[in-house]
């Protein structure tokens, strides 16, 4: 029989229930009520010029727009001749206005010694003037505008100095997830052609050291185009030094953080930048083993992130807020919603370095206490984890100081809403389960906290100025309740500008799939989804051979290529399958090549090799070994069947065009590991 609470959460899902936002909480929102948010999405779907322009003067500009949207798809204007500096008003803005001296970063390492963590709170004046000094320590390393500067840090405060001084002086930067190989680092280098890379001699998870600085160094070996690297001494781990001079490289390649920030000048303004000069790239996962060089601008994505972190966490400057975005800056999350969104709305916003159940399973809600932590912003993995780990460690702490709750990067399950909203909400905090990607820079879908309620489950509804919509492949929209694909159908400010490198793959990835009845191509998101009688948005997943590993687009191609390259893999077909606590892990069905054995001790190895290829966080959870793979007639993997067999499942649906019906009895009478 099913539990009280399991019947419950089937009740709810059930009658459709949704969840009002407390009338106290609704009366102090940004938007306060059903109708606010209505008439606001009005404004922006029947002037979104004007909607836009509005937001944007809330923002300093060195030169103000001629036009607001230059628009022939796939290709975007946005803010049109304007000129401005995502740092200046992430940080200067807020100096020049008299707030100096208020917080902006309150950052906690991982280690606790003598029961106390190491805690650095920066100012915006400290912000400034280590921005300023390490903007002059680039350009003593040559760095200029337009330069792509590659940063792969641990969660510092230097990470978020690096990116801004980046800005400062108009370098693109493009930071890698620390948890990523060497091999993927140096893919990364050579796609963005950077000469400079910054990086730590390690950074602390779980109680361990992540060698950073040693990954770099193999990477290196793969990649000679890096002409310096920056090394921040973070955890006095022993590292090789490489500083030797190098009439290629014009000097010494390794330099230490301090000795360039030491007698560096304070005094760096602001270069002047155009809305649409790149700002940063950021790397993410596709359906083919290269990864892509996501392309987001200035001014736009200034504006979108600016207005979408103001309403959707409902930051208000002077109401005592702190926010809290867990995530890791080397993901778009940390990107938008820890550094470029936040600043500019003067609220503080933590940066911690750690795991969180080091050295305890509490450690974040520890960290929501002292902190006092009013928005808390984490992904469904995570709250999936902390169900499993026990009522009791979020129930030892104080969390009465939280007013909105969010959660990214994946569906979150009706069973995780509940108990997010129960245990740690105290059923009284709205959700915001907000829908967006790396491409698309900013929320998309999202409740607005005081004026929408909430269904666990859903994503919700458009934000204003967003046009989203379910339709089939010949762009039809669906009627309530049927499931499509998910497109948009008309531009938005933080929307990605291309793929470094490659116009071709911007055009066939994005925009291809979905064209109106005008042959006006649409924005493809490549999730499938569906809209309830409400008009509320339910994601459905990835439609294609893209696997969301705790909230983190990987690849199935990247992952392939990674097992075949070991000697002992002839053959890889990589699935996703359900996972308790990532949502969907990695399922990996491989041959191999004569004269290795299938056991357990091979698993490890390839899963090892995986992870040195591309990062632990792709290791395949299930390895299965098999002397053939189902094929269609043609030769295509039926990467259907394999799902079936990775999920349990006994249907297999039509398998009319399977070349060998007996290869999948052989695997799944295989030994999965």
């Amino acid at each position: 029989m099913p539990s009280d609470n399991q019947s419950g959460i089937e009740s709810i899902l059930h009658e459709n229930r949704t969840f009002a936002p407390a009338a106290e909480f609704a009366a102090r929102s940004h938007v306060g009520s059903a109708d606010a948010r209505d008439a606001m999405r009005k404004r922006a779907q029947d002037d979104p010029d004007g909607f836009w322009s509005e937001v944007a003067e809330e923002l300093d500009w060195f030169t103000p727009w001629s036009q607001t949207l230059e628009w022939k798809a796939p290709d975007a204007k946005w803010f049109v001749g304007a000129t401005t500096n995502l740092c200046h008003n992430c940080v200067d803005r807020q100096v020049a206005a008299g707030f100096g001296d208020q917080t902006a970063i309150i950052w906690e390492g991982e280690p606790v010694e003598d029961g106390a963590p190491e805690i650095r709170n920066l100012t915006y004046a400290d912000l400034q003037r280590e921005t300023s000094r390490f903007a002059n320590a680039l350009k003593s390393l040559g760095v200029s505008r337009g330069d792509i500067v590659t940063i792969y840090m641990p969660m510092v405060p230097e990470l978020a100095i690096a990116m801004l001084a980046c800005a400062r002086i108009g370098a693109p930067h493009s930071i890698i997830f620390g948890g990523f190989s060497a091999s993927a680092i140096a893919d990364r280098v050579h796609d963005a052609s950077s000469k400079v890379l910054i990086t730590a001699d390690g950074g602390w998870r779980r109680g361990g050291i992540v060698p950073l600085k040693d990954n770099v160094d193999k990477a290196c070996k793969k990649n000679d185009s890096l002409d310096h690297v920056v090394v921040l001494k973070r955890c006095e781990n022993d590292i090789t030094w490489h500083a030797e001079p190098s009439t290629e490289h014009g000097g010494k390649r390794d330099h230490w953080w301090s000795d360039l920030v030491d007698n560096a000048s304070d005094d760096c303004p602001c270069e002047h930048m155009d809305s649409e000069d790149l700002l940063f790239v950021l790397y993410t996962s596709g359906t083919t083993g290269k990864p892509k060089g996501i392309m987001h601008t200035t001014g736009g994505y200034m504006v979108h992130t600016y207005l979408t972190s103001k309403i959707t966490f409902d930051l208000r400057p002077d109401d005592d807020q702190v926010y809290w975005c867990t995530a890791d800056i080397g993901w778009i999350t940390g990107h938008s919603y820890i550094i470029y969104g936040v600043l500019p709305n003067r609220v503080p916003s933590i940066m911690y370095e750690g795991a969180p159940n080091f050295p305890e399973a509490d450690r974040f809600w520890d960290i929501v206490a002292r902190h006092k932590v009013t928005q808390f912003y984490t992904a469904p993995t995570a709250i999936r984890a902390f169900m499993k780990w026990g009522d009791e460690h979020p129930q030892k702490h104080d969390l009465s100081s939280l007013r909105v709750l969010g959660t990214v990067g994946e569906p979150i399950n009706p069973e995780a809403w509940m108990w997010y909203h129960r245990v740690i909400g105290s059923e009284c905090c709205p959700i915001v389960d907000t829908w967006w990607q790396t491409e698309t820079g900013g929320h998309m879908i999202t409740p607005m906290p005081g004026a929408t309620d909430a269904k666990p489950g859903s994503c919700t509804l458009p934000f204003p100025g967003v046009d989203a919509v379910i339709v089939n492949d010949k762009g039809e929209e669906q009627p309530a309740n049927t499931g499509g694909l998910l497109a948009i159908r008309k531009p938005w400010p933080s929307m990605l500008r291309g793929i470094l490198g490659d116009r071709q793959r911007f055009i066939d990835t994005y925009w291809s799939t979905i064209r109106n009845a005008d042959g006006e191509p649409y924005y493809f998101a490549g999730d499938g989804a569906r809209r309830d009688e409400d008009g509320y948005f339910w994601i459905m997943g990835r439609v294609d051979d893209v696997i969301n590993v705790s909230g983190h687009r990987l690849g199935t191609m990247e992952v392939e290529s990674a097992l075949v390259s070991h000697d002992s893999v002839v053959e890889s077909a990589v699935v996703g399958m359900p996972h308790e606590i990532k949502g969907t892990g990695i399922a990996a069905f491989c041959t191999l090549a004569p004269g290795h054995a299938p056991d357990d001790a091979l698993r490890g190895a390839l899963r090892d090799h995986v992870a040195k290829e591309i990062g632990a966080i792709a290791k395949p959870d299930m390895i299965r070994f098999t002397d053939a793979l189902p094929k269609t007639r043609s030769g295509k993997i039926m990467r259907r069947l394999l799902r079936d067999i990775a999920e349990g499942r006994e249907s297999v649906g039509d398998t009319t065009t399977l070349e060998d019906y007996t290869v999948l009895a052989k695997i799944r009478e295989s030994d999965e590991g």
